[in-house]
């Protein structure tokens, strides 16, 4: 069993696809499904349950990915390892969010703590985030509810409350609180490319007792522009509506809050750079707890 025949295996696993895998990987779609079938025959079981032209994994499959994704770590916990024996350890820190918002205002109070820090920053969705990190491509991942899974680690910076943003000249502006059954008629705006934060609205409506009429789906600073056109309503972070200024009011019902939550492999070596971050990223949204609640 060797190192590529694994990396082989682990991209297949998480394509499901082995054309895909085989693009890739950059080698010839044969070569890949000799070299699978090899760790097969070796292993003397079936990895993947073939359904046509789609490959699952089978549950011994299932076993030798979280041992294959734990060999890569610990692989590069040496690297990590070896590299800082030599004091020629990179202030490089990968993190992969599924909002901006989970990092506006704390880049630039981390730099101002650590100046040589480098931080690769990418947008993802909760599913490609874990994926991420349990290949070892990022340190660290937020999301908004806690990625459940037996090979991270995972920390709840915040219960954010969310609130219905209003035109400022609305019928129910002026109010301290209200249900959003009370605005069942109104057209919504809601933030685009952000799947996990729309299911999460979404439900919240139809827990009052009705399906939101979606009239808008917008990036945040388009969003701005409509609300002030009196063009519908939102229901969006506190956080987000204190920064851009937003006029808003309380929501009444239950489970109006949204989490916010930090993830990182159990068993992965952090270097400092990354470790720092993790526990500044921690740090700012214990400090700035009340920027996430309505008082």
């Amino acid at each position: 069993m060797e190192l590529l025949q694994l990396k082989y295996f682990q991209t297949v696993a998480y394509t499901e696809h082995i054309s895909k895998a085989a693009q890739q990987l950059n080698i010839a779609q044969p070569s890949l499904s000799l070299t699978i079938k090899r760790l097969e025959d070796e292993l003397g079981t079936n990895l993947f349950d073939r359904k046509g032209r789609n490959i699952q994994l089978s549950s011994s499959g299932k076993i030798l990915l979280k041992h294959v994704n734990r060999i890569f770590i610990e692989i590069e916990n040496a690297q990590i390892e070896i590299l800082s024996q030599e004091h020629h350890i990179a202030n490089t820190i990968k993190i992969s969010i599924s909002n901006p918002r989970f990092l506006t205002g704390l880049i630039s109070e981390h730099i101002n703590h650590f100046p040589t820090s480098k931080i690769l920053q990418s947008i993802g969705v909760k599913s490609e985030i874990l994926t991420s990190l349990k290949k070892g491509e990022i340190d660290l991942g937020i999301t908004g509810h806690p990625i459940q899974d037996e090979e991270l680690e995972s920390c709840l910076l915040v219960d954010e409350d969310i609130v219905l943003v209003l035109p400022s000249n609305h019928r129910l502006t002026g109010k301290h609180e209200i249900s959003l059954s009370h605005v069942a008629d109104e057209p919504f705006i809601t933030l685009a490319n952000n799947v996990e934060y729309s299911d999460f609205t979404t439900s919240l409506c139809e827990q009052a007792g009705f399906i939101p009429n979606i009239a808008f789906e917008v990036d945040s600073h388009l969003l701005v522009e409509i609300i002030k056109l009196d063009q519908g309503v939102a229901l969006l972070p506190i956080s987000v509506c204190r920064t851009l200024g937003l006029n808003y009011v309380q929501v009444t019902d239950d489970s109006t809050t949204y989490p916010v939550s930090l993830s990182w492999v159990k068993h992965k070596t952090l270097s400092s750079s990354a470790r720092d971050f993790r526990d500044f990223i921690m740090s700012y949204y214990e400090d700035n707890y009340k920027m996430f609640k309505v008082y």
